[in-house]
């Protein structure tokens, strides 16, 4: 089959002509070169660009991902390629040589560290960059067995640290989950297969119970009049399970989003609809509804789950979204390109928050023990949304104290806070929030005394820099006036 006939999009006369192009002188660069699969050497650029094509099928882009390997592996050179392709073709794959360069080794190491600043910073200038990387890595990813076993593991490791969170924040989800579940089984395969085994054991005798639920659902929707598209299954992701059995001490019982039902409405408004229908007729279990098409989250994903009883009494997670809303967290950042209202692809929608972010990261954080320690807070971590009391919400890391909220809230408000108050009730400072928390500050008159061990309960990097520079800046006051004594003397 031809290599365009494989992506489901039509693109121009003059994208076929691009694509085809760089395909052709992909080929050529890289004739002879083998995999350590023995298979020709082309076969992974090309899944790749068909990884990509999935979620984003530009033409630049998918150009630049067939090319990404051709400068470092190949004969052909850089300024080759953006003779014959241009500047942002070329721009695109010395940021993906460059990305490649970048290994999860030691941390203390502070080349290592510039690397990976370097990697964010190009992140943060054109996102393809990222989402090409991740494609590519992706492939490699599928084809791990061949590689030595002690490459692969450390392979594997950079994948959980490095590219499944970047996935995650860039809300692509079909992505994160391939690389998460690849990535655990070979870097903790004992973790793995134990969970694994938990998550069948669980999952015994529950097949039934879901198609039954999934025809009460169509026939919930179909009586209460709500129009949807369809109603579909899954299963939690094996590394998912493990995450959340940490979270709650390994108990199986706690975790009620093994088996989910998913609806596709036909429109936000229908999703209420469906909520209020299926809360009609099956019981809710109580103070487990999340709204995220109120409230999204940070990474764009939106959709209401809620979790009920069935007439069995078993427990089922139900998400509610719309077609878009599926796509958008299916295809995450990227599906922004299909969604434009505009009807054109641009990359300004690819502007996010948290990129912006890293770059004033990049520029605040000089130590590179600091910053690495910030991405791996401040950016890797999941996040949590919480209220300030006059209702605007505030994005932190998972983890998150008071003493981060205040600096977030304003750049000086940690230090005058007395105390803190969640949801109403007074809170210790090192008290860790939770998403939906309502947190009010309680503000002194005057700046508070700052002691050493706000370093241990800031976990933000914006918050422990506040307070690193008043302790540095009361220490250099106490050095000075015990100089002037000692000089009156």
């Amino acid at each position: 089959m031809d290599f365009l006939d494989k992506i489901q999009h039509k693109f121009t006369a003059k994208e076929e002509d691009l694509i085809l192009r760089a395909l052709g002188s992909a080929q050529r660069a890289h004739a002879g070169q083998k995999r350590f699969s023995g298979a020709d050497y082309i076969v992974h650029p090309i899944g790749a660009a068909l990884i990509l094509a999935e979620i984003l099928p530009e033409a630049t882009c998918i150009a630049a991902t067939l090319l990404h390997d051709v400068p470092e592996d190949t004969k052909t050179t850089l300024a080759d390629i953006k003779k014959l392709f241009g500047e942002e073709i070329s721009r695109l794959v010395d940021g993906v040589t460059k990305l490649g360069k970048v290994r999860l080794r030691n941390s203390k190491d502070e080349y290592y560290v510039e690397n990976l600043r370097k990697m964010f910073v190009a992140t943060s200038k054109d996102i393809r960059i990222i989402l090409i990387k991740l494609a590519d890595r992706i492939d490699n990813m599928r084809t791990i067995e061949f590689v030595k076993k002690e490459k692969q593991k450390r392979i594997a490791e950079e994948t959980l640290e490095i590219y499944a969170p970047i996935a995650s924040r860039l809300g692509i989800g079909e992505w994160k989950d391939e690389l998460e579940d690849s990535a655990f089984k070979i870097a903790y395969p004992k973790e793995y297969e134990e969970t694994k085994k938990m998550l069948e054991s669980a999952l015994e005798g529950k097949q039934i119970a879901v198609k039954k639920l999934q025809k009460d659902l169509a026939a919930i929707l179909h009586t209460e009049g709500v129009k949807y598209e369809n109603i579909s299954g899954r299963v939690k992701r094996v590394y998912s399970l493990f995450k959340k059995l940490k979270k709650y001490d390994g108990d199986m019982e706690r975790i009620y989003d093994l088996v989910a039902l998913r609806v596709i409405t036909k429109s936000t408004a229908e999703c209420y609809a469906a909520l209020g229908a299926i809360h009609k007729h099956l019981q809710p279990l109580p103070g487990r509804v999340k709204d995220f098409i109120a409230l999204p989250k940070p990474n764009g994903y939106r959709s209401i789950h809620t979790t009920v009883f069935d007439a069995d009494k078993n427990v089922f997670e139900i998400q509610i979204r719309t077609e878009q809303m599926h796509d958008q967290a299916e295809k995450g950042i990227a599906s922004h390109w299909l969604y434009d209202e505009s009807g054109k692809t641009s990359g300004a929608a690819m502007n996010l928050q948290w990129v912006k972010d890293l770059q004033n990261a990049h520029e605040q954080l000089k130590n590179p023990e600091e910053f690495l320690r910030a991405l791996k807070i401040d950016f890797f971590k999941d996040r949590i949304f919480v209220f300030t009391p006059k209702g605007d919400v505030k994005d932190l890391p998972e983890g998150a104290t008071p003493v981060d909220f205040a600096f977030d809230v304003h750049t000086d408000l940690g230090f005058y806070m007395l105390g803190a108050k969640v949801n109403g009730k007074m809170v210790k400072i090192d008290y860790e929030l939770k998403s939906g928390d309502m947190v009010e500050i309680i503000k002194s008159k005057k700046p508070v005394a700052v002691s050493q061990d706000w370093l241990n309960y800031a976990k933000t990097s914006g918050a422990r820099s506040r307070i690193k520079r008043r302790l540095a800046e009361r220490q250099g006051g106490i050095f000075n006036l015990l100089k002037k004594l000692a000089n009156k003397k």
